[in-house]
């Protein structure tokens, strides 16, 4: 397949690209701190387990920052490894491709810790969403007014929402998935269009299914609701041939998927993830709260706050048209339902499977998301303005887009005032409490560990810089424990404790005080899991 794009659209494409990488490395040196799905993907693309907790010496003794950093980094006795990368998924809950991208990069920085690799691999990522996004862009646009212009410019913004940053600097497999999502649309969009054998764009769109299967079983979601509408085409259109083709592409895609992954069948279906997502899948009464809440992530991320102002707007369009007795839509697309259909499935079955509300489940599916949105804007505005106008109105909705998080975050400096203006996983709260337990707080630390709370690794990242810590496993927390934990430590500078959940910190902290003879305490900061406190 040759994609002839103009010399004049490929310099403007380049110059775009550059602007949005820009942005993502400006967001990723801005980002101050790692989810705990973050130092899972570490771990899971270098370390030798699943978990660093599954280590015998981890609990109940003192370690330095670099028995906790290992987790995070490839050693240089690691260097040539790759193994764990699918002994470790084999023994979790996704399937390897994405851990496989990040062990490569890792390997470019040996036996330090650092979050670049795992960016910098999204940065290439999304280089390639926004050209294919710009492609199925020209598809869906072909025949309008200007339709290169407002491709670029719609795959260009698509790209640089919060979601996308966040997707972005966001270290997992989601900007992959959303990748696998965009090229296996412009496939079939391709397909569409095909009216003789082509057999090398068969074997692109079941390269495209193998490669998505073993990314995310999401994506899954979004392939099966594609496939159904292909088959339901071929055969109102009787065309059989091309019916029996597409199936065998399919079916040979998914037998090598398992035969590369066989496991995922145990995740899909049979692990715990899988288990609780068929759970939520027949919990009816929580169908309407979830669908609801991630409508608001999509109101805060895909489209920066503006969405409730988009879907006004929408709506007096409608009443005007009716009113003006115009119709709704002038000329039928052929190309939108492929995308739109499949989109609202996986956005609906993600919202009820997910064990959680979080942005990072719709991840692959926001920019789809907002090409749909300003689609259907522009086809509502078509019979209503001019075409000159409708683009100058495109342009104007996407400035305003962009601009939001600027103003949101001029109005967060104003007391009282709270609004989401950076990307989701920046964590640039977290900034401080990183820079002074790295410096002037590198005291000894205790982590008094409730193991019914395990999210060690929502915090991993602080223990990794400081000189010597403790994890105390469900420790009974009476003076004399607290003593022989502490005892020939240098507490002249005072000492660091974090608590989890589950626990009286209060109670803890008076104990710990009493065993140390230490006089103040200072609570510093909720973190993602637990609560942390200066004694000194």
């Amino acid at each position: 397949m040759k994609l002839k794009v103009p010399k004049k659209e490929t310099l403007i494409m380049i110059l775009l690209i550059i602007i949005q990488t820009i942005i993502y490395i400006i967001s990723g040196a801005n980002k101050s701190y790692i989810h705990m799905d973050e130092a899972y993907s570490m771990g899971l693309a270098s370390y030798d387990k699943v978990e660093i907790q599954a280590n015998d010496d981890f609990y109940d003794k003192w370690h330095d920052g670099k028995y906790y950093e290992d987790y995070l980094t490839v050693n240089e006795d690691e260097k040539w490894e790759y193994s764990q990368v699918y002994e470790n998924q084999k023994n979790d809950v996704h399937p390897p491709l994405y851990y496989l991208f990040l062990r490569i990069a890792m390997g470019f920085n040996i036996d330090n810790y650092s979050n670049w690799p795992g960016i910098i691999v999204n940065i290439i990522i999304y280089i390639f969403i926004t050209i294919f996004m710009y492609l199925v862009l020209k598809k869906l646009l072909n025949g309008k007014n200007k339709c290169n212009e407002k491709s670029m410019i719609l795959a260009f913004v698509s790209s640089i929402t919060l979601a996308a940053i966040t997707s972005a600097i966001y270290i997992r497999m989601y900007a992959l998935s959303a990748l696998n999502i965009v090229i296996t649309t412009y496939l079939h969009l391709k397909l569409l269009d095909c009216n003789t054998k082509n057999y090398k764009l068969l074997f692109c769109v079941g390269l495209s299914a193998l490669i998505g299967s073993l990314t995310h079983y999401y994506y899954l979601f979004y392939l099966v609701m594609l496939f159904i509408m292909f088959v339901v085409k071929y055969i109102r259109e009787k065309q059989y041939k091309e019916l029996v083709r597409y199936i065998i592409t399919m079916c040979i895609a998914g037998a090598l998927s398992l035969i590369i992954f066989p496991y995922s069948i145990q995740h899909m279906f049979f692990g715990y993830r899988g288990q609780g997502a068929i759970s939520n899948l027949t919990n009816v009464s929580q169908f309407l709260s979830s669908i609801a809440q991630y409508i608001w992530k999509i109101h805060d991320y895909v489209f920066n706050c503006t969405l409730g102002i988009i879907l006004i707007a929408i709506i007096g369009i409608i009443i005007y048209k009716k009113i003006k007795k115009k119709k709704l839509i002038e000329n039928k697309n052929k190309y939108i339902k492929y995308i739109t259909i499949p989109t609202l499935f996986y956005f609906i079955l993600v919202a009820i499977s997910s064990p959680w509300i979080e942005l990072r489940y719709i991840m692959p599916v926001c920019g789809i998301i907002f090409i749909i949105v300003l689609f259907y804007i522009e086809e509502l505005l078509s019979n209503v303005l001019k075409e000159e106008d409708l683009y100058k109105t495109i342009i104007a909705i996407c400035v305003v887009i962009i601009l939001m998080p600027i103003l949101l975050g001029r109005l967060n400096e104003i007391p009282g005032m709270s609004f989401k203006a950076e990307p989701e996983v920046m964590y640039s709260d977290k900034k401080e409490i990183v820079e002074k337990m790295k410096n002037e707080l590198n005291v000894p630390t205790l982590y008094m560990f409730n193991s019914s709370n395990n999210r060690f690794l929502d915090d991993i990242l602080l223990f990794s810089i400081l000189d010597e810590s403790y994890v105390a496993k469900d420790l009974d927390y009476n003076e004399e424990n607290i003593n022989k934990i502490m005892k020939g430590k240098d507490l002249s500078n005072g000492m660091i404790v974090f608590i989890n959940g589950g626990q009286e910190n209060d109670d803890i902290i008076d104990v710990i005080k009493n065993a140390t003879k230490l006089e103040e305490s200072t609570y510093l900061k909720r973190l993602n899991a637990c609560d942390v406190y200066y004694i000194k």
